[in-house]
């Protein structure tokens, strides 16, 4: 077995291992083996027959190897419960997408505490390791260590992996650094309709940097003679757009000043790393960045990712859903204070402890409790904003609100084309919600929910919409292939359950 796929099978282990809230020296009585050589399993230094992999599977209750045959993981819930007790945020999906692209700038090794294990790190990880980077969880932990090759191989990419995350437009800004020429796979990732990647190449170009698409990739080259002359517009205010450039400017010797950027959470994660680097950012958490870069970065470095604000808002939804109370800890308070005063319209309450601050040094957090009460349909439609207005993520949750409110709500999704749409899959669960046009749904409450069979949306957060309907569905509720959920949350079913929930995991045979 190679060494990255034994790395591999020792995080699978690892991890069923602590769902079975087993430690090392319990799994290896159940094993007959040394706490020691259990340590070497989970840290891909030990050889392993498929006999023992088998072992090891049957004494955690876990399929840790599989031959694949595309079969899809499904849900199976039981709806009618109230949730109670505590439940932290997880760090941010997007805030770790941004640091894995960014980490490609580093010649030094970068260590990323409390990273999100979710299926979207898992594929740039996958694409990350195809090009020679040398990626391992570190034990007993979700901190992962990357360290860079002394030169980057292009020709062994993983085009599967690249292929199933859009993300991989972001690695344009920080490859242009190391390639005259170069060529990446067509990007993939969330069916939300067309979106262009027309601004991502409009602003590189300021820095040399020409793209064709071609049939399935984008080849790429850069002029090293041409360098930003003059402040770069962005003609959308995107997240990702913003990012790109910022790792474009990051190692451009000069000043690039940025107009239009998106100030939300994970740029502004992106700006806190890339300037422990030794980047020049000023204008943090506004619209107009300027950045000074520096030609070369070479620093081991350890940075910790903020909590992801659109998971607080899902934890939130679940208990408005169902009617619980719960405390949601560590909720990156800035980018939900829109929400929240939404919510404040609709008759919603919760209670805030003081602010505190999260383990980058910059973001700041609270922990909320959740207080259930009848709520009354907004008066304005509800609608997304670029930051600091309602988060484009957000929105979707409204609409499992708003079927539990009285009255007719409003939502408009004018930024895509068709997650609208999906929303209409809430009628299977009893909801009202009629379809105005592709970007706009009137929902009316209150709803009498209702279990029911629905094949989840090719979109991240409408899915979870769904599986937080169903929570609040009397009945045994099944909601099939989930595996864009698993690109977006960390063990969302488990951590629902340790509130109260009851889902079950389970694949068709």
């Amino acid at each position: 077995m190679t060494e990255s796929y034994l790395s591999r099978i020792g995080s699978l282990i690892r991890d069923a291992r602590r769902h079975k809230d087993l430690t090392q020296a319990e799994l290896a009585g159940l094993l007959g083996t040394s706490q020691s050589a259990v340590a070497r399993i989970e840290q891909g230094k030990q050889n392993l027959s498929l006999e023992m992999i088998a072992r090891i599977g049957e004494k955690l209750d876990s399929e840790i190897v599989h031959v694949s045959s595309g079969v899809p993981q499904n849900l199976r819930i039981t709806g009618g419960v109230k949730l109670s007790g505590e439940i932290d945020v997880r760090t941010s999906k997007n805030a770790a997408v941004a640091l894995l692209c960014a980490s490609i700038l580093n010649k030094g090794k970068t260590t990323l505490r409390n990273l999100a294990r979710i299926e979207e790190v898992n594929r740039i990880t996958e694409v990350l390791t195809s090009i020679g980077f040398k990626i391992r969880w570190l034990p007993d932990s979700s901190d992962l260590e990357i360290t860079p090759p002394e030169k980057i191989d292009l020709g062994t990419i993983d085009e599967s992996a690249a292929r199933r995350t859009r993300t991989i437009i972001m690695f344009l800004g920080p490859l242009m650094h190391e390639f005259d020429n170069f060529e990446l796979p067509y990007a993939g990732g969330c069916d939300l309709g067309t979106r262009t990647v027309e601004p991502h190449l409009i602003a590189l170009r300021h820095f040399g940097l020409d793209v064709t698409a071609t049939t399935g990739s984008y080849r790429a080259s850069v002029d090293r003679s041409t360098s930003p002359t003059r402040p770069i517009v962005l003609t959308e205010r995107g997240d990702t757009v913003t990012e790109n450039v910022l790792l474009a400017a990051a190692r451009n010797p000069g000043t690039t000043v940025i107009r239009n950027a998106s100030s939300n959470y994970m740029v502004q994660d992106l700006c806190v790393f890339l300037k422990a680097l030794g980047v020049q950012i000023e204008g943090l958490g506004t619209t107009t960045l300027t950045v000074t870069g520096v030609e070369h970065i070479d620093a081991d470095i350890e940075y910790s990712p903020s909590e992801d604000p659109i998971e607080a808002m899902s934890l939130l939804a679940a208990a408005v859903v169902t009617g619980s109370e719960i405390t949601i800890k560590r909720v990156p308070i800035e980018f939900m204070e829109i929400e929240l005063a939404v919510l404040d319209t609709m008759g919603y309450e919760c209670t805030l402890t003081p602010e505190y601050t999260s383990a980058n040094g910059h973001t700041r957090l609270v922990d909320l409790t959740t207080s259930p009460g009848p709520l009354k349909a907004p008066l304005d439609k509800i609608h997304p904003l670029p930051f600091p207005g309602l988060n484009i993520d957000n929105l979707p949750f409204f609409a499992i609100i708003a079927a539990c409110a009285q009255g007719s709500t409003l939502i408009h999704d004018w930024v895509y084309e068709n997650r609208a749409i999906y929303l209409t899959e809430l009628t299977t669960l009893g909801a009202k919600v009629h379809l105005m046009d592709p970007h706009r749904v009137m929902i009316e409450g209150p709803t009498k929910w209702r279990a029911g069979e629905i094949m989840c949306p090719p979109a991240l957060r409408p899915g979870v919409v769904i599986l937080l309907a169903m929570l609040a569905a009397p009945g045994v509720s099944v909601l099939r292939n989930v595996y864009v959920i698993n690109r977006g949350y960390e063990d969302l079913a488990t951590r629902l359950n340790n509130l109260g929930a009851g889902i079950q995991t389970f694949r068709d045979i």
